[in-house]
């Protein structure tokens, strides 16, 4: 891979970052992607975050006052992690330029999907060598920083940590599980929002107004519920809700028309794509709603949120298993057929595959949800768990002892066992079959739900006796 190259402050053939796509003339802007060009390059420019850069915010503050601490951006595609990054780069340059006093600053990007270590430590020796020498400050910006693992994370925390670079990360990850702890400990977390409805609205009407970057050199008329849905299905992704309206652009005018509809938008537009990533923080969100929904006894959103998973592309048998946990689980003897109905729908799916096989998912699903709810089973276990950890292995009492040989019988073993089919129920009144060391234990107490109300009744009397 090239090395990256820097933008250094302070003469005036010097480019700042990201620039040269800025730098076109307009017969060639065409060849640049629309949310490019209408990427804002300057604080003024940028809309929503106003929790971050609004007015009197942290880190409007600090770009505007020059004064940037190693930081990680954190939020969804699309939300201005990157643009973030790119006026801090513009700012930089700009109070360079108009103050002399001030150090020069360097502004370093780099890919971590397509550099690797080597260029990394190229980088690092080069900003060391420029604040030694020329006193210059190196802004690194790093996108897509959960790409790097923690080991390669480390090649640059003791950089971070003598200030030889200011580190600004850009990642859809939560920071929390993609960033190196010791790392992290030494940057401010900015957690971004998905942009609203409206805020998509402000930069698609910008888009198509503006004549120099934008459309607008060739108006375009676009009908309200067209600029709503478009708007809509970018799900607070600016790049995505440009890039729609860049494709719907195209095919009107391929047509000769003027006017946006939305018929125009369907035309145009591919299937949305979910965002989910089955690694990611975003799995386990997803999977954590599926349980607590089907837990909470909530039908219409354990099937929503399961459909999520296998539209997204998530393997259909960590699903069935989930379902497989929770019948036993969250539902155990308040209704035994819960289990009985994940078995089968494990096994229908099997023999089936898909896309058949989303039929005994769903059934299942709906099934587990609607059923009465009991965590006995999983309240037991823990107890019985806790007792075997504080007592460790108690010795069998011996009257439940096998005496198989002669040997044993002499020892005992197995005398005073009373065979419980002899008495009336079949239960050997005031028999006792745990150690005498945690005699009389209950770990099992079966709840008032579903069939689960049948087995305490039944267990009360046999206790009684």
């Amino acid at each position: 891979m090239p090395r990256a190259k820097t933008s250094k402050s302070g003469g005036a053939g010097d480019e700042t970052l990201f620039t040269s796509a800025l730098r076109r003339d307009p017969e060639a802007s065409d060849a640049v992607p629309l949310a490019d060009r209408m990427r804002p390059r300057t604080q003024g420019e940028l809309v929503g975050q106003a929790h971050l850069v609004g007015a009197g915010k942290l880190l409007g503050l600090a770009i505007a006052e020059q004064r940037i601490p190693s930081m990680i951006l954190w939020g969804p595609p699309g939300s201005g992690k990157t643009t973030i990054a790119r006026i801090v780069a513009e700012t930089s340059h700009a109070r360079d330029a108009a103050a002399k006093t001030h150090a020069p600053i360097k502004f370093v990007p780099f890919s971590a999907v397509l550099g690797g270590i080597p260029e990394l430590r190229t980088i690092l020796d080069e900003a060391k060598r420029a604040r030694a020498y020329e006193g210059a400050r190196t802004i690194l910006f790093i996108d897509e920083i959960h790409r790097f693992n923690k080991a390669q994370q480390d090649a640059f925390l003791p950089h971070v940590e003598q200030g030889t670079v200011t580190l600004i990360g850009a990642t859809t990850e939560n920071p929390s599980f993609a960033v190196n702890a010791a790392l992290l400990s030494r940057c401010r977390v900015f957690r971004l929002e998905p942009l609203t409805d409206a805020d998509v609205t402000v930069l698609l009407k910008r888009a198509l107004t503006d004549e120099t970057r934008g459309l607008g050199a060739e108006p375009l008329a676009v009908d309200d519920d067209a600029l709503a849905a478009m708007a809509a299905s970018a799900r607070g992704d600016a790049r995505r809700a440009l890039s729609l309206l860049e494709m719907t652009a195209s095919h009107v005018r391929a047509a000769h028309r003027a006017r946006i509809t939305a018929a125009d938008l369907a035309a145009a537009s591919e299937a949305n794509t979910l965002l989910y990533d089955k690694s990611g923080e975003e799995h386990y969100n997803v999977t954590s709603a599926f349980i607590k929904s089907m837990r909470g006894s909530d039908p219409d959103a354990a099937l929503y949120y399961m459909m999520r998973m296998i539209e997204a592309g998530d393997d259909p048998l960590f699903v069935l298993r989930r379902m497989l946990v929770f019948a036993s689980e969250d539902i155990g003897n308040a209704d035994p057929r819960a289990l009985t109905v994940a078995t089968a729908a494990d096994e229908a799916f099997r023999r089936m595959g898909m896309p058949e096989g989303i039929f005994p998912m769903a059934h299942a699903c709906l099934y587990l949800a609607s059923a009465p709810k009991s965590d006995g089973v999983k309240k037991a276990i823990g107890k019985v768990s806790e007792a075997i950890r504080a007592h460790g292995a108690l010795p069998v009492p011996m009257k439940l002892r096998n005496a198989v040989t002669g040997l044993m019988q002499r020892e005992g073993y197995g005398e005073g066992y009373r065979y419980a089919h002899d008495f009336e129920g079949h239960v050997a009144p005031g028999e006792t079959y745990l150690p005498d060391a945690i005699g009389g234990s209950r770990f099992y107490e079966p709840s008032e739900e579903g069939l689960e109300k049948a087995i305490k009744d039944r267990l009360l009397r046999i206790r009684e006796k």
